[in-house]
């Protein structure tokens, strides 16, 4: 806190404008959030944590950095928001206002890059604390960061039942890989219904392409993964395949947890990311993908993942990246 007798606090009061301060100017939190400890949110409505960690990919590393791009990228919403006050959404036409939430940024969760089980259990304890005090958002990563972050929001708002909506070009349905074992980024979902209260019946899929397995369509019917491929987004639209998914995935369960995983977006507006995979989401169809979600007071906790925002020299995936975190959070909060 600035002292109020000195110099620099004169000059910020007398000077008009000396309160908004510039995207790229100051620290480097999420929204601008107000940096806090981990276990002191206080009145925070959504507490941000980051996870700079990508021992677990199976193809281009480069995730851990995408936590801090995302919170720098994150920067231009806050200033237009510090800048013009109440905003009008001209894709929605909302009226958004994002003093009417409080973003807390607790840094990163301890990593340990050699230690894929400490740095599981670092991000679980962080997830099931922020959980436990308000809306967490946690910043990846590679995607076996999302398991550790489901079991401890379980834990930290002690749910019985918790649904997921996956919105992914992958399945990450790998029970275990002859080369990289059960806990790497092909197995996140797959070890997220080991967890107790977790089914495949209350997990969704969205934007799958690509390959997966000889059998997988009889897996999905077999274990009752809700299942939408981008053939059903290409058929359907995207507004009604992720209304779908989230009213699957919230039945029947006390929470839905969001995993996004950057690949969803095609490469072609998306390369900073480890496992690119052609024929992808558009990003308006991914704004779309969060407006929906964001309807639904069934949404508990959301991450961002697999942005490596060195593949990508125009800064757009990180930028488009935290596009999505800040509509998701403008529906829940801001309107």
């Amino acid at each position: 806190m600035t002292d109020p007798t000195t110099p620099a606090a004169a000059f910020r009061e007398a000077t008009t404008g000396a309160e908004i301060e510039l995207a790229y100017a100051g620290l480097d939190t999420f929204l601008k959030g107000e940096p806090r400890d981990v276990g002191r949110l206080g009145d925070a409505d959504v507490a941000v944590f980051g996870v700079p960690y990508d021992g677990a990919v199976s193809n281009r590393p480069g995730a851990r950095y995408g936590p801090q791009a995302i919170r720098t990228a994150s920067a231009w919403w806050a200033y237009l928001s510090a800048y013009k006050g109440a905003l009008t959404n001209m894709r929605t036409g909302d009226q958004v206002d994002f003093d009417a939430f409080t973003v807390a940024d607790v840094g990163d969760a301890p990593v340990f890059p050699m230690d894929r089980e400490t740095t599981a259990e670092s991000i679980s304890a962080h997830a099931a604390t922020l959980a436990a005090e308000a809306f967490p958002v946690m910043l990846g990563g590679d995607h076996s960061c999302t398991f550790p972050a489901v079991r401890g929001f379980v834990d930290g708002i002690d749910a019985d039942d918790v649904g997921l909506v996956q919105i992914d070009a992958h399945t990450d349905t790998v029970a275990e890989s002859p080369i990289f074992g059960t806990d790497f980024h092909g197995s996140s979902t797959a070890r997220i219904t080991d967890l107790p209260g977790v089914e495949y019946g209350s997990v969704s899929q969205v934007g799958i392409r690509g390959y997966e397995s000889p059998a997988f369509f009889e897996f999905a019917d077999e274990t009752g993964l809700n299942l939408f491929t981008m053939r059903d987004v290409e058929e359907d639209g995207i507004a009604s395949v992720v209304k779908d998914a989230v009213a699957a995935a919230a039945r029947d369960t006390d929470a839905v947890y969001v995993t996004v995983d950057i690949d969803a977006v095609d490469p072609g507006f998306a390369p900073g990311t480890g496992t690119p995979c052609p024929g992808g989401l558009t990003p308006q169809q991914a704004l779309t993908a969060m407006e929906v979600v964001g309807d639904h007071d069934d949404i508990g906790a959301v991450d961002l993942m697999e942005v490596a925002p060195r593949y990508d020299p125009t800064d757009g995936t990180q930028r488009l990246a935290a596009y999505l975190l800040v509509t998701l959070l403008e529906r829940l909060f801001a309107r």
